[in-house]
């Protein structure tokens, strides 16, 4: 089928459905999603959103906060624009409907973690990502002029290439005309076409075996981006949350939130003796990269499978009133923080580099913007700051739909677009081949392309990647498509930048650890 849309958006977490609410005044929204709507990385994030409210707290000290955090290449641009917006966008969600917990004195309850020098981060208990993404997805529902669709997979953005023109990678003159999606319902592949083009695709942890982020989250809108010959960066910044929870057989893995170690849990080893000191005055606060490689390096040379987080200090009813969920997760597993320690290791958790945008969100593709996990802005640099992930999505998205605004209405449908080929696919009964190839793309990058990394190990990555690539391009451009190969494409793609750039980073900055022998 072929459909016309105004503002089409790629995602629904916090990054597309923001931007929706705000364009959807002005004209019809499409929100595509390959799952459940509800199913993002918003609904996953536990610690809070970052946000100046109150004195003592300023927008220059969480400036300096994202700076030092970055490792000196933020763009500080961005970082400011970020910064300065934050208490009004943090305004918006309120009115929206979402609940950030407060004091007894009716004040909000603020937090504090790893790199940040105030109280600053708002909450809803353990789970606000859960309470953003519910306020959200409530008010979406219910906008006359948005539309959900669910269970379409987006298999590539719509340019020149399609219409047989050959455009040079970032060439200005590449245009988005839309989206050719699979319906998941009957197999068909749709063609989508929009005047405006939003990806708000998340991130892509699942390169990794061990990731925080939900199995969707496989870098789609960056593959599409790349192949559509956008430009990306920084994908070699990948931020390992130091602290999820160790229990091998689930995935992906249960997130144990910073604010667990801001409200005074304390990183130890298997013996019970605390370890940060001798890799940062800030010892358990320190910024999440120092951390993850301090867990890291004690596994190593201690040849152990994880480290422990000790949160008896901690009051049981701040246990239980404002970490309800990782106490309870915890009992599943025999282990109660008021008592025990908890078993923690290192897990991919968030991509810090992606597509890249500008102060409005714009790529350097005509009429296709980006916001959240999947895009570039340069606020991260090298290595995010806690909490600051929903704060960017929300301001991006917000400045996106300012300029959408501006122009959707001089643009008008390319009707030279054809529809998808599928000729001469047939159904591939080989999942055997899809499955086991995502399996050694995780471990190739778990393996040679993790917390430490070295040119031996890239170079080495690089060339197993690269026969997984030419199986997989030889399996799809016979296929009929399914998601599960559109996804081992995508990772793969991923891949490929994620090396290809840390391979050309040849000093140790931020995230990126190079070892050298």
């Amino acid at each position: 089928m072929r459909f016309e849309v105004d503002f089409l958006v790629l995602g629904s977490g916090i990054a597309g459905l923001s931007y929706a609410l705000k364009v959807a005044e002005y004209g019809k929204v499409c929100i595509l999603t390959k799952v459940d709507a509800s199913e993002s990385s918003t609904k996953y994030a536990q610690g809070g959103i970052a946000a100046v409210m109150y004195s003592p707290d300023s927008y220059e000290k969480h400036i300096q906060d994202t700076l030092n955090a970055g490792a000196g290449i933020c763009d500080e641009k961005a970082v400011r624009v970020t910064i300065t917006e934050s208490t009004e966008r943090i305004k918006e969600l309120i009115n929206w409907g979402t609940n950030f917990d407060k004091t007894a004195l009716g004040v909000y309850d603020l937090a504090r973690e790893g790199g940040h020098s105030e109280f600053r981060i708002l909450h809803h208990q353990d789970k606000t990502g859960f309470e953003i993404e519910r306020a959200l997805l409530e008010r979406a529902k219910q906008h006359p002029n948005i539309t959900i669709k669910e269970n379409q997979y987006t298999v590539d953005l719509i340019t020149q290439h399609h219409l047989g023109e050959i455009v040079n990678r970032h060439h200005p003159g590449v245009e988005c005309y839309g989206v050719y999606v699979l319906n998941q319902t009957d197999n068909s592949i749709d063609t989508y076409l929009a005047k405006i083009t939003l990806v708000a695709t998340g991130g892509n942890g699942n390169v990794y075996s061990t990731t925080t982020n939900p199995v969707v989250s496989t870098g789609d809108g960056q593959a599409m981006v790349h192949r559509a010959k956008g430009k990306l960066a920084n994908m070699e910044f990948v931020q390992f949350h130091p602290t999820s929870l160790y229990n091998p057989i689930e995935k992906p893995s249960f997130l144990i939130t910073e604010a667990l170690r801001g409200a005074g849990g304390i990183l130890k080893t298997i013996d019970g003796q605390p370890f940060m000191e001798k890799y940062d005055k800030r010892e358990s606060l320190a910024p999440r990269d120092i951390v993850a490689r301090a867990i890291d390096h004690e596994m190593k040379v201690r040849g152990e499978d994880h480290v422990y987080l000790d949160c008896r200090n901690i009051e049981k009813s701040v246990i239980t009133t404002h970490f309800p969920n990782i106490y309870a997760k915890c009992l599943e597993i025999g282990v109660n923080i008021t008592k025990d320690m908890i078993p923690v290791v290192p897990a991919a958790h968030y991509a810090c580099g992606g597509i890249v945008v500008d102060e409005f969100a714009r790529t350097t593709i005509k009429n296709l913007y980006a916001s959240g996990e999947c895009s570039c802005t340069g606020l991260h640099g090298g290595n995010r700051l806690a909490s600051n992930s929903l704060l960017e999505a929300i301001v991006f998205s917000h400045r996106a739909a300012i300029n959408s605004i501006e122009k959707y209405k001089d643009i008008e449908f390319n009707s030279q677009v054809p529809n998808w080929d599928s000729e001469g696919m047939v159904f591939n009964e080989e999942m055997v081949l899809i499955s086991q190839s995502v399996k050694e793309v995780q471990q190739i990058m778990s393996n040679y392309v993790g917390i430490v990394r070295s040119e031996l190990r890239l170079q080495r990555a690089l060339e197993r990647v690269g026969l997984i690539f030419r199986e997989t391009e030889e399996l799809y451009n016979r296929s009929v498509l399914t998601p599960e190969l559109c996804e081992l494409r995508n990772l793969i793609a991923n891949c490929y930048l994620i090396i290809k750039m840390a391979r050309a980073r040849k000093e140790s900055v931020g995230l990126h650890y190079l070892v050298k022998y």
